[in-house]
């Protein structure tokens, strides 16, 4: 199968590079709907705003969803120091080792946007004692705002205030052995992978075996991203972020196929057939559990949907820090999802 690299780095870059942190996700969704458009697909939102991708099949009277979520973690600011830094509230689970020293922007409520640096409260080793080993927490963390502010008042001024969103730089790049390093991958990567077969359906001229719904979510990060879907939908094949470490078997190459997470097992049947097809077309791929983790099928079955469901995705590296996957992993992701779309 000739997969379009271009078009798969091409927009992941441009997905990444929009804030979305959950909350705050509708300038990408209509970056979404603008790529949509131009594939000629019929695009829809729920009340939460969700985006939902409709692909006719051959047999339309079954329904295969496909959800992905483009929000990611971020911030909040809780309140205004009387020096002039931001105290936040984490949006969904940062790491905040992985943060103190990130630029960041904030997005105020009355639509401006400013720069500045999340550190820890004791950011200076020739100040503070502790600047070393002071835990990296979110009660220990702040924003330093790029604007000449010396307190409380003066940040006010800026429109700057409680409830205002803050999103992390991304620092994507795509080295030359094809590694892709970006916050966010987790799962603007799986994203691509499910918008990638609207430019394969085009351009091979063809349909899926069914009709496919592509779910676009924008809180899964807080855990609720498609606990309701469309009524017509009768399974979902996830795609999310593959995990990798401890005595997982995934690499950033391969495509994962998750058994269970901590909601529990996925379907046998369609697992199985996941697996079945990806030994068929000799794809790297892993089966793995994730007893740390869920997903937007998790919160689909949560939410009384009767579906059916399973989960698959790239095999990402450090997730919720600094991420790294593989050109590998994501092509063999969605070859994997195109064969079961069309066999």
């Amino acid at each position: 199968m000739d997969i379009n690299k271009e078009f798969i780095l091409k927009l992941l870059k441009e997905i990444i590079d929009i804030p979305s942190p959950t909350g705050y996700t509708k300038n990408v969704m209509l970056h979404i709907e603008n790529v949509v458009s131009e594939y000629g697909y019929k695009i829809s939102s729920n009340k939460k705003g969700n985006r939902i991708i409709e692909i006719e099949g051959d047999d339309n009277s079954y329904c295969i969803g496909i959800p992905v979520h483009v929000d990611t973690l971020g911030a909040m600011v809780r309140s205004v120091n009387s020096d002039g830094t931001l105290k936040i509230t984490s949006i969904g689970g940062n790491m905040y080792s992985t943060l103190d020293g990130e630029y960041c922007k904030i997005h105020t409520r009355a639509g401006q946007t400013y720069t500045g640096t999340m550190l820890s409260t004791s950011p200076a080793a020739h100040v503070y004692p502790d600047a070393k080993t002071k835990e990296r927490t979110e009660d220990n963390m702040m924003v330093r705002i790029d604007e000449v502010v010396k307190n409380k008042e003066d940040v006010i001024k800026l429109q700057i205030g409680t409830g205002d969103f803050i999103s992390i730089e991304p620092k994507f790049e795509v080295t030359s052995s094809g590694y892709i390093k970006s916050r966010y991958l987790d799962n603007k990567a799986g994203t691509v992978c499910a918008l990638s077969l609207m430019e394969l359906f085009i351009r091979m001229g063809i349909k899926p075996r069914n009709k496919v719904k592509i779910i676009i979510s924008s809180y899964e990060e807080v855990g609720h991203g498609s606990s309701n879907i469309p009524a017509d939908i009768d399974e979902l094949v996830g795609i999310d972020m593959g995990c990798i470490g401890l005595d997982l078997s995934c690499t950033e190459q391969d495509v994962s196929i998750c058994a269970k997470d901590s909601s529990g097992p996925y379907d046998y049947d369609i697992t199985n057939k996941l697996i079945e097809l990806s030994k068929k077309h000799n794809l790297n791929y892993a089966v793995d559990i994730y007893p740390m983790y869920g997903s937007d099928v998790s919160a689909s079955l949560e939410g009384g949907n009767d579906i059916k469901g399973a989960l698959i995705g790239p095999g990402v590296h450090g997730s919720h820090g600094m991420e790294r996957t593989h050109i590998d992993g994501i092509i063999n992701t969605i070859q994997l999802i195109y064969a079961y779309l069309t066999e």
